[in-house]
This record gives C-alpha cells, structure tokens and sequence, in this order.
C-alpha cells in the first residue's frame, strides 16, 4: 500500500471521485445550521441531512467532499493512539442517483489501485449485513465485492449493531452498510467463518472506510418499507486511514501533527515517545489544540464560555492546559502550538489564516486565565483526595466548589478522581450547580445519533422569521450585521450576530415592528438556484470564504431579505403569526444573542 501525506490523500480522494462525475462541495461549518439535536457537526453527512430527504442539491445528485467533523463523546478517551475530538471526514453521496452496483466496485478500485491506495486485496475484509426479520440478508453487497476480487473467506456478516444506518428516532429512512477493514492479523482472520466477525480477538482487523445504502423507511408500524429515493452515504477518516497507510500504531505519528510534536519537544524538551504518560500529554496537548483552532477559527467562530459549544471549547482547553503542565509546557504555549496547526492547514481551511489573530488571542486569553487559578486548584483538589481512601467519593459540594472557585470542569475533577481511584458524585455536583446558577449544564454535550433537523411547520416558519430578523436588524442596527450562529426549536428561534451591545428598547420595538410589517404584507418567499458569482452580484447575503459550493439556494422575500441558505422555509410571510423578541442575551465580547417567538394569529 501506498504511504501517503495528509494533502496527497484528500486530493486523491477528491480526485478519483470527481473522475465519476461527482461535484466537490467545500466543507461545512463545524456549527449545525438549525439543528437543536447537536452542538457540533459530527459526520460529513450530517450538513447534507435535507437533501438525503429529498431536497435538491444546487451542485446535483453525485457529491463529495473533505468534511470537518467534532465529536465530544470520547473527550475523555483522548491521549491514547486512536481517539480525536476533531478529524476530517472523506465523504461521497449519490442523492437517488447511482447504488450498490457502483458503489461496490468504486470502492475497490479506490482502495487497491496502484493509482489510489494500493492496499493488497488479500489484506481486506468487508462486512455485510446479516439479514433479519425486518430486512433481508445484503446478499447483493457480498455478491459484488466477490466479483470485486475480494476473498470469499474475508466477506463476513453482521447484524443491525454491526451493518445497519439509522433510522434517527423511531421512524425514518435507514439501511444497511458494508464497512471495509484492513487485515491485520492473517493468523487470526482465518480462523474465522462468515458469522464470526466480532469473535475476532482485538487488532485482527482495523476498519478504514463505511458505505451506507440508505434504501428503507421505518414507519410507525415499526416496518421497512422500500423508500423512494435511494441514497449512498460514505464516510472514510483520514487520520486513521494515514495511519494505517504510513504502518504507523498512532494517529498522531502522521504528518499532520509533525511540526506540533516539535514545537511541544522544543518547549519542553522532552521527546514525544519516551514514556505512556508523556505519551498521553503530548497527544492530549495535540488534539485539544488542533480541536480549539478550528472552533475558534470556523466561519462561526465561537468562544470559550460556559454554555453549549463554548463550554466544550473551554473544557478541551483547560484540560490542554492541564496536561501540558504536566511535561513542562510553559504558560502560552498553546498558541505556538497552534501556530503550527493553522500553518499546516493553511492551504486546506484558508479561514483558519484569516482568523489567527482571534484564535491566538482567545487561546491566550483562556490559557491564562485558567493559569492563574490550576495550581492552587490542584492544591485544594490533592487536599480533599489525601482524605478518602482508594475508592472513595469526592461530594457534588465539593467538585462544584473545585468548577466555581478554581475553573474546573468537573469532567477534569472525575479524571484527576479517576487517576487516584477515586469517583466524583456528578449527580451532586449537577445539584449544586443548578441550585446556584438556577440552571444545569446536565446533558449540554449532546451526541449525535443521526439528528435530523425536523422540517416540522412550527420550525420552518421560525427559520423564516430569521431572515426577516437578520435583515431587520441590519436596517435598524448596522449594515455591517452578520449571522454567528442560529439554533431554532419548534418554540422559538434564537440568532447570534455581531454586535457590540444590546439593542435599546426602541431598537427592539423597531426590529419587531419591521418584521411584523413583512409578516403582514403576506409575502411570497421565493427560491431561485444560481452561481455563487450571481448570488453576490445580486446582494444576496452569506458567509462566502468557504461554505458554499459553485452553485446555491438563494431565497428572497421581497426586496427586504435575500440570502443563501438550505432551507425549510414558509411559502408566504403570512403563514408566520405575530413576530416578538422575547429575550437578549450576551454571548461573548462583540456577540449578541436574540430570542424570539412567533405568536399563531388567532
């Protein structure tokens, strides 16, 4: 197999499949657009969510793309060799054009030609769906990757916790996928038979990439039936595939995190693998830092504060700070180390460049703060634990204490709990919270389980309501608003801008007096695809660095409101109800957040 950088994979990824008449579309935010299910985007299908519904895409029915991606579930988990907060995701979809047949051998020729990949066929397996009493055994699948070349012994069958995508909740397309793995223990993979996949003892096979073949809907009755549209969803990560690419055992020993191990080296002088524990602070310091650039550096830029996204932003810096103390990092070394991470990636994310300075000074600003606070933090922390006995509970009381006093997440107070053999009562620490901040942070980190923004009528006209927002607030405001970030419920809508105070009671009242003024004047809501060129040139507004692809959804509502966007939206203005702000609140230094509502007309 070919050993490959970073940039030669993501080209030859993109490549290949822009040779099977696949559009290349840009990454999207790392913040959701309109989606209440999750603080982060977390698979490269999830941006793409409508259309796989059945919406038109502006570039066509053949996509792909290099998609930025942020997990939160495993935070904990990083330090060792495998686990990311942020990776990159290789994606292809076909949106009811082509299927399995394609797919199948597209697949293989990408994974074994000498032009591609290179991987020797006898050393991948693939898995296929097992078949059950809802949905019969993907014999197809297995049919094709035996025509493929692959071994007949290395084609093996799993059930629905093994080979199936979805349905999001209970009801909604899904079906089933067939994952691709790199044998890495021949010895042990042959004593397998078809159904013995997850018997495997651990490292015998590696997984590098999963097509979905979405071609059922679950209804209410609890069937699958066939669905329209039948959908192909891929996703191949790139760390892990460079890793297994480049024989190496981490996925921080790839190029991507070269320049940074020599930064850390240099400020610490220590060396990256001499020791496990200096091992896991090193890779902790990477991954956290490279995570805070590219949140700090996204179109939709956050900042570390202690709700949603930001409390997460926070978090994974704090516990950068933490262990970086640990080898010797001395105070404001995080921002070098990013200044390796935006340099490698400047070619790839420009947005990146051209927030540096907000990403240095918002590093720089969190790391001291924190800094100031660790070290008698730790004290008190090495205090409480000196009194409990292996085993013992540290009281919600106190790890609320440790957050509110001294800035500890109370995830870092169970990891420092956790290294001593002891535990942390977090339902406590919730309690005390909540009684203090008359709220909880309980359940912020939402997973992603295939969250599908909900095209539900009350949702729709919110995201309606917002263009009428954004456009109002730019009249009665500054010309110079932008959208930072948007997040609609089926009660209520709120929207992020940029702005550096709150808005007068007499700016509110105009703001809803404008809104309500379109809202009445039933305006047809208008949607036209055009190029992006034409999108400018006709005033229509958006974030153009790098979200948008060479053709886009523009919407209009008269002449008041003109942006891009992906939808749902009203068919008339009239259909909203009576627009009110119900609430204003501070995000962050020169960010505001509005709340609002819309009244159903009786």
């Amino acid at each position: 197999m070919k050993k490959l950088t970073s940039e030669t994979l993501r080209q030859l990824y993109l490549k290949f499949f822009e040779s099977k008449g696949h559009k290349i579309i840009p990454s999207a935010s790392l913040i959701p657009e309109n989606d209440p299910t999750v603080l982060f985007t977390t698979a490269g299908m999830h941006p793409l969510v409508p259309y796989l519904l059945g919406e038109k895409h502006p570039a066509g029915t053949r996509l792909c793309d290099v998609q930025k991606c942020v997990r939160t579930g495993d935070i904990d988990e990083v330090g060792d060799s495998s686990h990311c907060t942020f990776f990159e995701m290789l994606g292809n979809w076909s949106l009811g054009d082509y299927f399995k047949s394609e797919m199948i051998p597209w697949s293989f020729e990408f994974l074994t030609s000498p032009d591609y990949l290179g991987i020797p066929v006898e050393d991948i397996a693939v898995t296929c769906f097992a078949g059950d009493n809802d949905c019969p055994k993907d014999e197809e699948s297995a049919a094709l990757w035996k025509k493929c070349g692959i071994l007949p012994q290395n084609i093996y069958f799993l059930p629905k916790s093994g080979n199936w995508w979805g349905p999001a909740g209970t009801t909604g397309p899904c079906g089933p996928d067939t994952e691709m793995h790199i044998i890495r223990n021949h010895k042990e993979a042959d004593k397998l038979g078809p159904y013995d996949f997850d018997n495997a003892p651990s490292g015998t096979f590696l997984e590098i990439w999963n097509d979905v073949f979405m071609q059922y809907n679950k209804n209410a009755e609890g069937k699958y039936e066939p669905l329209k549209q039948k959908n192909v969803d891929t996703g191949m990560g790139l760390e892990r595939t460079l890793c297994i690419l480049n024989g190496k055992d981490s996925v921080y020993e790839t190029d991507i995190f070269e320049n940074a191990i020599a930064e850390i080296e240099k400020l610490t002088g220590l060396k990256y693998g001499q020791d496990a524990q200096t091992a896991k602070a090193f890779r902790v310091v990477l991954d956290h830092v490279r995570t805070a650039t590219f949140m700090l550096g996204d179109t939709k830029g956050i900042v570390p504060s202690n709700t949603d996204q930001g409390y997460i932003l926070r978090r994974i810096i704090r516990r950068a700070v933490r262990f970086g103390r640990n080898i010797g990092l001395p105070q404001g070394a995080l921002t070098g180390v990013s200044k390796t991470i935006v340099e490698k990636y400047a070619g790839v994310y420009p947005e990146l460049v051209k927030n540096s300075a907000k990403i240095y000074e918002e590093l720089e600003k969190e790391e001291n703060k924190f800094s100031k606070t660790l070290q008698q933090g730790i004290r008190e922390f090495e205090k409480v634990a000196s009194t409990l006995a292996a085993g013992g509970v540290i009281d919600g009381v106190t790890a609320f204490h440790l957050y509110d006093t001294y800035g500890f997440p109370v995830e870092i107070t169970v990891e420092m709990a956790a290294e001593k053999n002891l535990k942390v009562d977090v339902k406590g620490y919730e309690a005390a919270y909540a009684e203090h901040q008359q709220k909880s942070r309980a359940g912020s980190e939402q997973k992603f389980a295939c969250g599908l923004a909900d095209h539900k009528e009350e949702t729709t006209r919110l995201h309606t309501a917002t263009h009428l927002l954004h456009a109002a607030l730019k009249i009665v405001c500054s010309p110079d608003i932008e959208q930072k970030g948007s997040n609609i419920t089926e009660e209520r809508l709120r929207f992020d801008f940029n702005f550096a105070r709150k808005l007068t009671p007499e700016e509110v009242a105009e703001v809803e007096r404008l809104v309500n003024e379109q809202i009445k004047a039933d305006i047809p809501v208008v949607m036209k695809e055009m190029s992006l060129d034409e999108a400018k040139k006709g005033g229509f507004t958006g974030l153009f660095e790098s979200k948008y692809g060479e053709r886009v959804k523009t919407y209009s509502i008269g002449e008041f409101s003109k942006e891009i966007c992906g939808g749902p939206h009203a068919e008339h203005t009239g259909e909203l109800g009576e627009f009110k702000i119900a609430k204003q609140e501070n995000v962050s230094a020169g960010v505001k957040r509005i709340k609002a509502v819309l009244i159903k007309n009786s």
